[in-house]
């Protein structure tokens, strides 16, 4: 997709540096970086002033001509819009090539505070959404740090793989493809022969399936060192401990119709709540 890198602005520390990942990625994906400001506030609310709303372009100018001078080559633009930001996003999100948002950070229980607009627009945004938090960017320069991506085996993930491997492919990073893995409910009951037996049974057809997964992509994207990790641990788990050395962790969000609307599954939700790095929300059928 040729579609913009669009990333959410108000002005805070966590918006900051979700621009600042955008603006990186626009230079890496040579596309387009559009800066998206929405000020829903009525004229009867204090912060709908034409005070408040002059300061607000003034910040969101700043900085996209901040951006400007630092992205040479790059097409650089900002929009603000007198929209419900959820709204905004959203409808931003179904052009954009990628769409960055800013995360409150990692609080007492070493999670992302994850607002209800981040939230919102992870459920139902078109396209791949990375939560970035204050202080969680990439680094740039010689430090280059793994590229992440948790995928499971019952369902295909052709469009999440593609996202991962063409992030690692524009940071010249190692890819590490991490699949968690459990023996069956009731193997605990069985003898420590019987259970070793069938744990190294199903774990092998779990890896044969895995490498399979991989190996289309490892050929599409030759120059990438990708790794195929089998991790004996629930998904989420294996996915928080390996972003330890990540730089951007991939999930996915199956798009799925169901009667309350889109969600994000137990690894995304883990992923996104508990890994300090960039952390990408890729739909895919």
């Amino acid at each position: 997709m040729n579609g913009p890198v669009v990333v959410g602005f108000d002005d805070s520390p966590e918006s900051l540096a979700a621009t600042d990942w955008a603006a990186r990625e626009a230079r890496r994906r040579e596309l387009p970086l559009e800066l998206l400001q929405a000020w829903p506030w009525p004229k009867t609310d204090v912060l709908g002033t034409d005070e408040a709303i002059r300061w607000s372009r003034q910040r969101l100018a700043a900085r996209e001509a901040e951006l400007r001078a630092e992205l040479a080559g790059t097409e650089v633009g900002s929009a603000h819009v007198p929209e419900d930001p959820v709204e905004a996003l959203t409808a931003a999100g179904r052009d954009a090539t990628v769409l960055a948002l800013g995360s409150r950070g990692l609080g007492t229980v070493h999670g992302f505070l994850v607002g209800s607009v981040s939230q919102q627009v992870l459920r139902r945004a078109a396209c791949p959404v990375v939560l970035v938090r204050a202080g969680g960017a990439e680094p740039d320069g010689k430090a280059v740090r793994d590229v992440v991506v948790g995928v499971g085996l019952a369902h295909p993930c052709d469009g999440l793989l593609a996202f991962a491997f063409e992030a690692a492919a524009l940071r010249s990073a190692r890819l590490r493809i991490v699949h968690g893995w459990q023996p069956p409910l009731g193997s605990e009951y069985l003898s420590a022969t019987a259970v070793e037996g069938t744990e190294r049974d199903l774990s092998a057809v779990d890896r044969d399936l895995l490498d399979a997964l991989a190996a289309p992509w490892r050929d599409r994207f030759p120059q990438v060192d990708a790794t195929a990790e089998l991790v004996h641990a629930a998904a989420a788990d294996a996915l928080v401990d390996a972003s330890a050395t990540a730089g951007l962790v991939v999930v996915g969000r199956r798009v799925r119709r169901r009667p309350f609307g889109p969600h994000l599954g137990p690894v995304a939700h883990a992923a996104v709540h508990h890994v300090g790095c960039p952390v990408a929300v890729v739909p895919y059928d």
